[in-house]
């Protein structure tokens, strides 16, 4: 079997081909920015890049830029059609090339999601519990923390880990538990974790179980319940949870197109003395990644990992691009890419 085999349902190549998109996996796991197209509605081709400990991927509003958070920096990419046309090795395949443009180097923060906003590109700063920006000057400036959090420590005290966007700037961001000592979540994965309100610095719910990747989709609150395995509605005016649909699986990585949610899935790490205590709550162990209907909350299709990958951080769909490619710093093929603000080249 070769690495990263999968299988995925029928209709997935046909799918992807309709919504005219791409499907983008970080797995910190195994290392791997990992995109997945459709050939021509009929099959899934990957593209699988190394990156050091990949997790929170970030795009602007069109998609020309991304940003993905790894283990210590964060790396800014820029897309250039011409040359993703002209690429040396295969020439007219791509119809997106990401070159990297920008590192900062932030050091180890566990920085988990990561977004463009107007002003700025946003991360969640795991270690110091805090909404973060990326700063040319710092490791990080500090943009918000929660009000039980009394100090910027490297401590981990709540799991803050994932954020949603409104007009720009975070709006919700979402933790295991409201802690204040050094990793004190660990005790507390069922029923503890919150959602929380970046402008009123109050909870929104504090009953969720290990929440994830919190968006607003048409301004309603979705976010996955990662130990229960639960795709969630909270209603925001209010707080009260509706459990949409029950995976099975540890569930986290999201994001939609249309009346299509993305959902990825990852398996429960072996020796995880946390994650052991999911088992009574999540009966199918895989990973991979489902594809709900959203207006009737069914499942479409899936696609599922058989060696490789086990574990999936974030999950971000490419809009209007196809088939694109990614080239790391590490690459000596992105040092001959030379962009300007008139032509681009591949130097020979």
């Amino acid at each position: 079997m070769k690495p990263f085999a999968c299988h995925y349902s029928p209709q997935v190549p046909e799918l992807l081909h309709k919504l005219g998109c791409t499907i983008a996996l970080s797995t910190y796991q195994a290392g791997k920015l990992i995109y997945l197209s459709s050939e021509n509605g009929t099959v899934i081709h990957q593209l699988p890049r190394t990156f050091d400990k990949p997790m929170g991927i970030g795009l602007n509003h069109d998609a020309s830029k991304i940003a993905l958070a790894c283990k210590d920096e964060v790396m800014i990419f820029s897309n250039s059609k011409e040359l993703a046309k002209h690429y040396p090795k295969k020439t007219n395949q791509y119809d997106a090339m990401y070159l990297p443009r920008v590192s900062y180097k932030t050091n180890f923060l566990d920085i988990h999601d990561i977004e463009f906003g107007d002003d700025g590109i946003y991360g969640i700063n795991t270690l110091f519990s805090c909404v973060m920006k990326l700063s040319e000057e710092f490791s990080f400036e500090e943009y918000w923390k929660p009000k039980f959090i009394t100090e910027l420590v490297s401590e981990d005290r709540c799991h803050l880990n994932g954020m949603a966007l409104e007009n720009g700037k975070p709006k919700y961001v979402t933790c295991f538990n409201n802690g204040n000592t050094f990793q004190s979540w660990r005790d507390q994965l069922i029923n503890h974790g919150s959602i929380l309100d970046v402008d009123t610095n109050e909870v929104v719910n504090n009953t969720l179980s290990m929440p994830h990747s919190p968006r607003l989709i048409k301004n309603q609150m979705i976010v996955l319940e990662s130990a229960k395995g639960y795709l969630s509605h909270i209603e925001l005016s209010n707080g009260k949870k509706q459990v949409l649909l029950e995976l099975g699986g540890f569930v986290r990585g999201m994001d939609h197109i249309g009346d299509y949610l993305f959902v990825g899935l990852s398996r429960l790490r072996e020796n995880s003395s946390s994650f052991k205590k999911l088992i009574p709550y999540l009966s199918r162990n895989r990973s991979g990644l489902i594809i709900i209907h959203l207006p009737t909350l069914s499942v479409q299709g899936e696609i599922i990992y058989q060696n490789s990958v086990y574990e999936i951080y974030d999950l971000k769909i490419l809009r209007g691009i196809t088939k694109p490619n990614i080239l790391s710093d590490k690459n000596e093929e992105s040092k001959k890419a030379v962009t300007t603000q008139s032509a681009s080249y591949w130097a020979k």
